[in-house]
């Protein structure tokens, strides 16, 4: 075993640690296992804590323009409270539940550009010590995985993925960001739309499927975006026809973009078909927050190192992270 991380909280001499996390992808909601790695230094120390977090690379819009920073989202406590004594190696297993908002990081294998981390935080000797950082790679649910499979078979194309710090008015959204995935429309959406938006919130009971289009400007009139929000349930995943479903959603998608631009009033409906009831609204953002719109950003690798992650203006519902400079690089140094 190699550790890779001395803990700094009480000098040289102390403890190290490792995390290895289980192989494979982890899903929203699902469950991250593996196990924590203690190596005793020279002398035995009481370990009061061991910590994991959650992190997530995130953009925001503030006042001065747009930054990056690494927000944590999740904090588990794993273990703690043993001594662990001088050159002692002892294994701590985990197995801790992801949240249901968490992003997809990959599809079919290949990242879409979204950076997550888990961290571990070791307590000694009264202090706490950011000890170790590992990617964290998380695929699609089945229902995300049909709906992103739809919009591929209908000719939409990835343009980028990232993650946007804030809310969306209207939804149950629960952690202070949101990954926006950014498409080029088909080929017969093209006339009305340059790019279309896709937002998953997941939760236990199924799916919000949040999708925003931009609107092409006039002669006389200025480009403007319209939102329209759709659930599904888990269990629709392998029952409906979901390339029927998703060219309903966006051709009711353009009408409401269309409508906001003639200044038509918002409602509300219902979408039925055979297979279930499946609720929607449309209208603007209820927050204030605008979601980004074409060019703000590229897809990256995800596990690029040399992020260049600064602190975040504005977040103030979710810690920010300002000692992350290396977001995965330096672990075999």
């Amino acid at each position: 075993m190699v550790f890779k991380r001395l803990l700094g909280a009480i000098g040289v001499g102390g403890p190290s640690v490792d995390t290895v996390l289980d192989g494979g992808v982890v899903v929203p909601g699902g469950v991250l296992s593996g196990r924590v790695w203690l190596k005793g230094g020279s002398a035995a120390v009481d370990v009061e804590h061991i910590g994991l977090e959650l992190l997530a690379r995130v953009e925001a819009e503030h006042e001065e323009g747009e930054s990056e920073g690494a927000v944590v989202f999740e904090r588990f406590t794993v273990g703690g409270g043993f001594r662990l004594g001088a050159e002692e190696e002892r294994e701590v297993p985990f197995a801790v539940p992801v949240p249901w908002e968490t992003p997809v990081t990959e599809l079919y294998g290949q990242p879409l550009g979204i950076v997550l981390g888990v961290r571990t935080e070791v307590g000694v000797a009264g202090a706490r010590d950011k000890g170790d950082l590992d990617p964290l790679a998380v695929g699609p649910l089945p229902v995300q995985e049909a709906v992103l499979e739809a919009l591929g078979r209908l000719g939409f194309g990835f343009r980028s993925a990232d993650l946007e710090y804030g809310r969306i008015g209207g939804t149950g959204q629960r952690l202070p960001f949101y990954q926006e995935v950014e498409l080029t429309p088909a080929p017969q959406y093209a006339h009305a739309v340059t790019e279309i938006e896709l937002t998953f919130l997941a939760s236990p009971a199924g799916l919000e499927v949040v999708l925003e289009a931009d609107k092409r400007g006039g002669l006389f009139s200025a480009g403007h975006d319209a939102l329209t929000r759709f659930t599904v349930r888990h269990e629709d995943a392998p029952t409906l026809d979901w390339n029927g479903e998703v060219d309903g959603w966006i051709r009711q998608l353009i009408a409401h973009r269309e409508a906001y631009g003639t200044h038509a009033a918002y409602g509300h409906g219902e979408h039925r078909d055979g297979h279930g009831e499946h609720h929607y609204e449309h209208g603007e953002h209820h927050d204030g927050h605008h979601r980004s719109g074409p060019g703000l950003g590229t897809a990256v690798a995800a596990g690029a190192a040399g992020l260049a992650l600064g602190v975040v203006g504005g977040m103030v519902a979710a810690e920010v992270v300002d000692e992350i400079g290396d977001f995965f690089e330096g672990d075999e140094d």
